[in-house]
C-alpha cells in the first residue's frame, strides 16, 4: 500500500462550491475501497467537526473527538474538520490522524455552512471550540459544547478565558456560582439553544482563570464524546423545541431540569 509525504488542504469555494484541493505537508494516498467496504462506509454515521483553535495551537477537544472514534465510545466516522485557521494547531491535528481539513476563513453565511455539509455528507455536526456565528445548520443535528454555565456565561464574546474570568468575578463578588461543562443544540444565536448537558464544574477562593480552565478542560475532554454518542445515537433528540432524554439520564446531576426537557 503506497504513501506519500503530502497532505490535502480542502477549500470550499463560495460560488462554483467546487473543492480546490490545495497540496499541503504529509498527505496519505489510499487504495480505491472495494465494494462492500464502500457499502459499509455509506451505512456509518458521518460526523464533521467545526473547531477553531488558534494560529498556534488548540484543538484539544477534537483530538479527544478523534480518539473516541477509534473506540466504541464514539460510534461515527468523522470525515472532516472545519477550522478558520489555515496552518493552526486544528490542521496539525487533522494532518496527524488523516482527517480531511477544511478552511473556512470568511463569509460566514447559511450557504456557505451548508456547503461544508454538502462536501462532506454528515449526518451530524459537532461543534468543538468553534467562535463563529452558526447559520443554515439543522438544530436537531447540531451541538456544541460551552466552557461555563448557560445561558448566563454565554452569548457573543463569552468563550474560553472570557467565560473563566467571568465566572470567577461572580464568586469573588460573594454570588453563589459554580462554573460548567454546557452542551445544547445550535440555534441562530450564539449559546441560545436548548442544553442538554451541563456538568457543575466547583470554583474555590483561590482559584485562578487558569485553574478554573484546567478544571473544566478535564470534564469537557471527559464527557464530551460520551454525550456526543448519546446525540448521535438518538438516545439525546431534539424535536421541535422540546429535548427528549431516557429516564435514567434525567436522574443525572448533568441533566438540565428546564420545562423543554421531556423524558420517554
Amino acid at each position: 500500500m503506497g504513501t506519500t509525504s503530502e497532505t490535502t488542504v480542502l477549500r470550499i469555494r463560495p460560488r462554483d462550491r467546487k473543492i480546490e484541493t490545495e497540496i499541503g505537508l504529509q498527505l496519505r494516498t489510499k487504495p480505491e475501497p472495494r465494494a462492500e467496504q464502500s457499502a459499509q462506509e455509506d451505512r456509518e454515521t458521518k460526523l464533521l467537526v467545526f473547531a477553531s483553535g488558534s494560529k498556534d495551537g488548540g484543538g484539544s477537544g477534537f483530538l479527544k473527538l478523534i480518539e473516541a472514534a477509534a473506540t466504541d465510545v464514539l460510534d461515527v466516522k468523522i470525515v472532516g474538520v472545519v477550522s478558520n485557521h489555515e496552518a493552526g494547531g486544528v490542521q496539525k491535528i487533522a494532518e496527524s490522524n488523516n482527517v480531511p481539513f477544511f478552511i473556512f476563513s470568511e463569509l460566514y453565511t447559511a450557504e456557505r455552512y451548508q456547503e461544508f455539509v454538502e462536501a462532506t455528507k454528515a449526518d451530524f455536526i459537532a461543534l468543538s471550540g468553534w467562535l463563529k456565528l452558526v447559520a443554515g445548520l439543522d438544530p436537531a443535528t447540531t451541538i456544541n459544547i460551552h466552557p461555563g454555565p448557560l445561558p448566563r456565561f454565554g452569548g457573543p464574546g463569552m468563550y474560553g478565558h472570557h467565560v473563566h474570568e467571568a465566572v470567577l468575578d461572580a464568586f469573588c463578588r460573594g454570588e453563589d456560582v459554580c462554573s460548567a461543562v454546557s452542551m445544547h443544540f445550535v440555534s441562530s444565536e450564539y449559546d441560545t439553544g436548548p442544553v442538554f448537558f451541563s456538568y457543575p464544574v466547583a470554583v474555590f477562593d483561590d482559584d485562578t482563570p487558569d485553574a478554573v480552565a484546567t478544571r473544566v478542560n478535564r470534564v469537557e475532554h471527559g464527557w464530551q464524546s460520551f454525550i456526543t454518542n448519546l446525540v448521535i445515537t438518538g438516545t439525546i433528540h431534539l424535536q421541535g423545541e422540546k429535548v427528549f432524554v431516557p429516564s435514567w439520564y434525567a436522574e443525572m446531576p448533568f441533566c438540565p431540569t428546564e420545562e423543554y426537557i421531556h423524558v420517554y
